[in-house]
Formats: structure tokens, C-alpha cells, sequence
């Protein structure tokens, strides 16, 4: 093994190409993934919007606020077969290849979503009504489990060394785009169907829409290339399991990023996922006017991210990534008060815009922050990892967690309180993550020098 070597400041600086000839434009590879991406957290998020409807449908129960929890817990038991979908399609993103586990990833999610439409309720057949709606649920975790790694490495791998940071920020954008879609949808059916039509038929219709446009993304991501970076890996690497190597070498990388991400998914969930709940049952707001908020985050998300995955290539992810966490700490429970104490469609829309803004931020220099501290032999696996089970932990059960909290702390504001706990963790975690050494002495090394690139432009 070749002994891993030291560079200046200057030369950390400078981009490390490896190909001769001047790399072509990734736009088409980007947009593939981005399409497939937003049709994936399109299924995703429709559950939670129709979690109300969902709970009386399928989880029946004595009172309004049981079926309710109820029901965001079965949104939250997605994220437990997420960590196992993350160990398997993330393995796969790196034996078989970015493109496979693409086409596998958004072929399971479309499957869970045709179940979830066809699905028969509790009154016409009982008890087996919430149990395919769990498995679906389940599914569907499983699918997403492998997308965001392999997602991620796929736009990372295309991309030039200098604009990592952004082409890898529409990874989030279209998110952004995700919620846009769901939330719209999601408000055009309140607002056009009565209460009635809606729980007979409409929210059957919202996730046929992501049903419907599924096979696109299915053909475009089959019709990819795949990225020349894992190709030289796969030649030259021995065989050898992806999972081990990131156990055995990568660990730490693992448990960092993940605390990384913590406040930003908390952050996510509760402001994007929850909040049209929160709006009807906290606010009193009417369902089509509670969707508006996470219609404004969305595109906000959509459209700032990039511009923060640019700002992270000249001024360093740790740096941009540190000055959102400290925003979103400071202002969570301000948010809450001000939407508490003037409930109205103005502040909603006012207090939402702005966590667009500062999910942006946060998320937004986030992919190619944790894909730059793992190698490519093993980056599918360790993104997929890395997200995933944070995602379980501090996000899928993140609307169970702040209905527990608002009950238990008689205040709206308490969703606050679980956001500036996670915010605490991620800024440890980011701490500890700057003071990492920039050379892993295990990897071989041409992916050293990758990997050395990386940690220049994560730390500026």
C-alpha cells in the first residue's frame, strides 16, 4: 500500500483531476437524478400530509388525537426499515454500481405507493387494512433507504472537483420540489373536494399522482450512464464488502456525519412534514390553508439550496454549515411563539418562508459535506448509512415526538424544545468532524488523493 501523501494548503486548494481531458457538463446525469429523487420523497411526503385522514381511515380508535398518533406512527415505521434498505441498496451502490441501486431504489417505492392506493380500510376488511398500510410503509422506507447514498454519489461523481458542493445541493433542491408537489396537491384536493370526497377517493388520488409519473423516472434512470469514478474503483479494488469496510475504516466518518445531520432532520420533519398537522390541530386553521406553509418551505428549499451548495465550494462546508445550525438553534422557539401566539395565514406563510431559508442553509452544503470524508469504494454505503439512521432516529418519529411533547408540556411551543436539542448534538458532532485528520492511512492511493480534495473543500 502506497504511503499516504502530505500537500500544502495551496495544493489542498487547487482541484485533483484525474481524467486528462476536460470533463463534460453533468447536467443530464444530475437531472436524471434529481427527477427520480423528487418522485421518491413525492410518495414520501404525501403520507404525512394526509396522516389525518389516513389515521380515521385505517387507524380507527376511540378518540380523534389516538388515531392521529396512530397514524404518525405508522409514518414514522417507514424510517425503521430505512437503516436496512441503507445497508443493502447502499452495498449494492457500490458493487453493482450508482445506476443499479437507482433503479431498484425507485422501483420498491413505486411498488409500496401502488399498495397505499389500492389499500381496502379498516371497515371493509378489519384489521388487515393498517397491516398492508404498514408493510407499504415499510417498503417505502426500504426504497428511500438506498436513495439518498446513492443519489448523492451519483451527482458527486459526475461533477466537477470544484463545484461538488453544488451539483450535489440538488440532491436537496429537489426535495424542495418533493414538498412543493406534495403539499400543492395536497391543498388543491382540500380545497376543491369536500371532507367527504376526500376521504373516500381524493387522498387515493394524491399518491396515484406520484404513481402515474413513477415509470418516467423509472426509464430515465435506466437509461443512465454510470459514473467513471466507480468504474476505475470497480477495476481496481479487491473483493471485498463494501458494509465491512465502512464498519472496520469508516466508523467514525459514519457516526459524525450522522450527528451532523441531526438538527437538520428534526428541523425537516417538524417544519415540513408535521406543520400542516400542527397548523389544523394546534392552530385551528383550515387543511387547505395549513398546506400553504410547506408549499412556501419547499420552493424556498428549492431554490436556495443551490445557492448555498455554491457558497459551500468557496467558503468550505464546516464553515456555512456551523453558521445555519446556530440560526436554527437561536431561532426554533421564536418561530413557535410567533406561530402560536398569531395564528394567522400571514405568519404561517411569513414564519415558513423563512425555515425555507435556513433549511437551505443547512441542508443544502450537507450531501457533499458527508460524501467528501468517504471513499467512493465505499460512499454509497456510508452516505446511505450516515442519513439513514439519523433519519430513523431523529426524523420519522419526529411528528410522534412533538404531539408527545405539546401533550406532555401543555405548549405549542414545545416542538421547539426538540429541535434545539438535536441543533446541540449536530454542532458536536460538527465540531469533532472539523478536527478529524484529513488522510486515512487505509485507503489506497488514488483515492487518498480524492479523498484529501475533499476535506480541503469541507474545511475552506
Amino acid at each position: 500500500m502506497d504511503k499516504p501523501q502530505h500537500h500544502t494548503e495551496a495544493q489542498h486548494l487547487r482541484p485533483i483531476s484525474l481524467n486528462a481531458a476536460p470533463p463534460r457538463s453533468p447536467w443530464r446525469e444530475i437531472c436524471a437524478a434529481s427527477i427520480g429523487n423528487a418522485l421518491e420523497f413525492y410518495d414520501l411526503l404525501i403520507y404525512g400530509y394526509f396522516a389525518i385522514v389516513i389515521g380515521k381511515l385505517f387507524f380507527p380508535a376511540a378518540d380523534e388525537a389516538t388515531s392521529l398518533l396512530l397514524s404518525v406512527a405508522s409514518f414514522g415505521i417507514s424510517f425503521v426499515t430505512r437503516p436496512l434498505g441503507a445497508i443493502v441498496l447502499g452495498s449494492y451502490a457500490d458493487r453493482a454500481g450508482r445506476k443499479a441501486s437507482l433503479t431498484a431504489s425507485i422501483g420498491l417505492m413505486m411498488l409500496g405507493t401502488a399498495m397505499i392506493v389500492v389499500a381496502p380500510t379498516y371497515a371493509q376488511i378489519g384489521i388487515a387494512a393498517p397491516v398492508i398500510i404498514v408493510v407499504a410503509r415499510m417498503l417505502q422506507g426500504f426504497s428511500t433507504g438506498g436513495e439518498f447514498g446513492a443519489a448523492t454519489a451519483f451527482m458527486i461523481e459526475h461533477a466537477d472537483e470544484r463545484r461538488r458542493g453544488f451539483f450535489a445541493s440538488w440532491q436537496m433542491s429537489t426535495q424542495g420540489l418533493a414538498t412543493v408537489l406534495a403539499a400543492g396537491v395536497s391543498a388543491l384536493l382540500s380545497a376543491t373536494l369536500t371532507d367527504a370526497q376526500v376521504s373516500a377517493w381524493g387522498w387515493r388520488l394524491a399518491f396515484g399522482i406520484g404513481l402515474a409519473i413513477g415509470p418516467v423516472g423509472l426509464y430515465i434512470r435506466r437509461h443512465i450512464d454510470e459514473t467513471a469514478e466507480f468504474k476505475r474503483v470497480v477495476k481496481e479494488r479487491r473483493e471485498r464488502s463494501p458494509l465491512r469496510e465502512v464498519f472496520v475504516h469508516n466508523w467514525r466518518n459514519m457516526l459524525l456525519g450522522g450527528g451532523v445531520f441531526a438538527a437538520a432532520t428534526a428541523f425537516n420533519y417538524v417544519h415540513k412534514v408535521y406543520m400542516p398537522t400542527y397548523a389544523i390541530k394546534q392552530l385551528q386553521m383550515p387543511a387547505s390553508t395549513s398546506f400553504l406553509g410547506a408549499v412556501i418551505t419547499g420552493a424556498v428549499l428549492m431554490v436556495v439550496a443551490p445557492v448555498v451548495g455554491n457558497l459551500s465550494d468557496r467558503l468550505g462546508r464546516l464553515r456555512v454549515m456551523k453558521a445555519a445550525l446556530l440560526l436554527i438553534g437561536l431561532t426554533s422557539y421564536p418561530l413557535f411563539y410567533i406561530l402560536s401566539t398569531w395564528p394567522t395565514l400571514t405568519t404561517l406563510l411569513m414564519v415558513q418562508g423563512l425555515v425555507g431559508l435556513l433549511l437551505a442553509a443547512c441542508l443544502g452544503p450537507i450531501p457533499a459535506l458527508l460524501a467528501d470524508i468517504f471513499p467512493t469504494s465505499t460512499r454509497g454505503t456510508g452516505l446511505a448509512l450516515s442519513y439513514n439512521v439519523t433519519a430513523t432516529l431523529f426524523g420519522g418519529f419526529a411528528p410522534l415526538i412533538v404531539s408527545v411533547l405539546i401533550d406532555y408540556f401543555h405548549t405549542k411551543t414545545a416542538p421547539s424544545f426538540y429541535v434545539m436539542g438535536t441543533t446541540l448534538l449536530s454542532l458536536f458532532a460538527l465540531t469533532l468532524l472539523a478536527r478529524r485528520p484529513v488522510k486515512q492511512a487505509e485507503q489506497p492511493a488514488q483515492s487518498e488523493l480524492q479523498h484529501q480534495a475533499g476535506q480541503a473543500a469541507i474545511k475552506g
